[in-house]
């Protein structure tokens, strides 16, 4: 079966909607319980200082809703990272390496692509390097725009891992490759975009 024009933009269509979904949520897991956990971590503080002998207790519940925070911020990075939307893949992605055990290079333009594209593209290095194993063998990160889109390759990476993110790449007409140069492997993604 061959796919049309038609098709191609109603699959565009369909991964913007799903990208836009996830910031949506993010935001609204960042904007509405988070913001509200902070603002009862200010209060009790407050309350602390006023309760005399309940202080121990008003500081372990500030210290419990500070833990509940933090897991609600991890939960919504995995939704849509924020620092993905407000300043794109390559901030991101660097974002991501510094938090990695292992060690990972990323030269990024700061250029911007489509929501979907830089969802699809970041969840896909996720995946390729979340079980990445911890060697002195750096993954080196390009991504840059080209004649048809984005560039994304992985050098150095689990390659068997790219088979695995093949689906997400080609929802947005993408395609990934496995290459060999000078016996380094490394994971080729490229997405169409305007």
């Amino acid at each position: 079966m061959t796919l049309g024009p038609d098709d191609d933009t109603a699959r565009r269509r369909q991964a913007d909607e799903h990208w836009t979904r996830r910031r949506d949520l993010e935001r609204q897991l960042h904007d509405g319980p988070a913001l509200r956990i902070a603002a009862l971590t200010l209060h009790l503080g407050l309350l602390g200082q006023k309760a005399g002998d309940l202080r121990h207790d008003i500081e372990d519940l500030q210290g419990q809703l500070h833990i509940v925070l933090q897991e609600l911020r991890l939960i919504a990075d995995q939704i849509y990272p924020p620092l993905l939307q407000e300043a794109g893949l390559g901030a991101a992605l660097r974002e991501l390496a510094s938090v990695l055990p292992a060690p990972v290079r990323v030269d990024a333009a700061d250029g911007r692509f489509d929501p979907a594209v830089e969802g699809v593209a970041y969840f896909a290095v996720l995946e390729v390097l979340r079980d990445h194993p911890v060697t002195t063998r750096t993954v080196d990160i390009t991504v840059r725009r080209d004649d048809d889109g984005l560039a994304l390759d992985l050098a150095g990476a689990d390659t068997g891992r790219g088979v695995t993110v093949g689906d997400r790449i080609a929802w947005l007409g993408g395609v990934v490759e496995i290459v060999e140069d000078a016996g380094r492997r490394t994971i080729k993604v490229r997405i169409p975009c305007g």
